[in-house]
């Protein structure tokens, strides 16, 4: 009974320094006075547990506010020197490697190209590679490193073990990666905490935790680059489904029968209006052009005013905002965010015709409560979006996984 009781307030302390130090990484610097506000937590918590976080270097102090003629209130904030974060990004052509602070300002980073076909080996070398380079050009030492988050094209099957992250496959089926264990390749590689998702979950997650979608608790997050994704928000949370493939919104149907898709499939949002569908689709690249030079040549020919340039956006706006007019309907988001690289290039000049289009195929209610907007946080989001993984365990475990 003991045992049980100690556990028990052990499980309240951890909670209390979970709920604290969330709050503060979110809404900081704070006052001791306006944290118990916001949480609810006694006094007498309060004071505990900032002790706590303070002897362990996890907050600090930052200065402070006046206070009605009383003492001044001391502020507190996350130490964002106290520990780092890493956060790889695993495209189709590049793997990016950044180093982040706790408060996830970049560091280092290292971009490697990963070849038009990504063969898992040459990944997870680029990877180590990318680690080892970051800590070293920051000089950081890899104990402080709270884990390392990684994206990734494709459907994600989570580990169930002690080390999760370690347990992680890969199932790419557009680029021919059929139950890759990646997660045990990487282990091999590095002994650092490891947590892998599907690229545009860990968007998703920095979207609405520092972006477009913040404030929401139900959105959508597409990612549109060389193939297409999403990521379902709903009620707060990032939706998976029973296979962890919720969101594979490229691979939904805008023709039947179409055009073929990577996937083996034909008529796919992807084989459409994904940048290397696109490219290919457009006949003034030259052969070998890479999506993103290729697409980049696109656009500048349409604002030359070339038809056949602004015919091919022109309908790819139309099938985006159709797709668009989908998510609205079957989920009823407050936001669908158009984020990724290609996503960003195209949305200045798309976004309008991808906005009016969904209100045209969706219907009246929902389309009225739905925001269509572009991510507010770059190209590089998905990097970001990743070590936000090894982040989220740290708030949950009230920072207990610091080193």
């Amino acid at each position: 009974m003991t045992t049980r009781g100690q556990q028990t307030v052990r499980d309240l302390r951890r909670a209390s320094r979970s709920t604290l130090l969330r709050h503060l990484y979110f809404h900081g610097p704070l006052s001791r006075q306006e944290l118990g506000c916001a949480t609810r937590l006694s006094a007498g918590s309060i004071t505990n547990v900032t002790g706590d976080l303070l002897a362990d270097g996890l907050i600090e102090e930052c200065g402070s506010v006046e206070s009605d003629g009383k003492r001044p209130r001391i502020l507190l904030r996350v130490s964002p020197g106290r520990a780092h974060l890493i956060g790889v990004d695993v495209g189709e052509t590049q793997v990016r490697v950044t180093l982040f602070d706790l408060a996830l300002n970049e560091l280092a980073s290292a971009d490697r190209p990963s070849a038009d076909a990504p063969d898992p080996g040459r990944v997870v070398r680029l990877i180590a590679a990318g680690l080892a380079h970051v800590l070293d050009a920051a000089g950081v030492p890899a104990r402080s490193v709270l884990g390392v988050g990684i994206g990734v094209p494709g459907i994600v099957e989570q580990g169930d073990g002690a080390d999760p992250g370690a347990d992680a496959v890969v199932h790419g089926q557009t680029f021919g990666w059929d139950a890759v264990p990646l997660g045990r390749l990487l282990r091999a590689r590095t002994p650092l905490p490891l947590h892998v998702d599907n690229g545009a979950k860990t968007l998703g997650q920095a979207e609405m935790w520092f972006g477009a979608g913040r404030g929401c608790r139900d959105a959508v997050v597409a990612l549109v680059g060389s193939g297409i994704g999403a990521c379902v928000v709903a009620d707060g949370r990032r939706f998976r489904g029973a296979s962890s493939s919720a969101g594979e919104w490229g691979h939904t149907k805008v023709h039947v029968g179409g055009r073929p898709c990577r996937c083996g499939s034909r008529g796919c949002l992807e084989a459409y209006v994904g940048a290397a569908a696109l490219v290919e689709r457009w006949d003034g690249t030259l052969p070998g052009t890479g999506d993103k030079a290729g697409l980049a040549a696109l656009l500048r020919a349409a604002d030359a005013g070339r038809p056949d340039a602004v015919a091919l956006l022109d309908e790819a706006a139309e099938l985006l905002g159709a797709s668009v007019a989908d998510l609205v309907n079957l989920f009823a988001p407050e936001r669908v965010v158009i984020g990724g690289w290609a996503g960003l290039l195209l949305g200045p000049r798309l976004l309008p015709a991808i906005q009016e289009s969904a209100t045209r195929h969706a219907l009246a209610f929902p389309r009225s409560r739905t925001v269509v907007a572009l991510s507010e946080l770059g190209p590089d989001a998905v990097t970001l979006g990743a070590a936000t993984l090894p982040l989220g365990r740290f708030l949950e475990s009230g920072g207990t996984g610091a080193h």
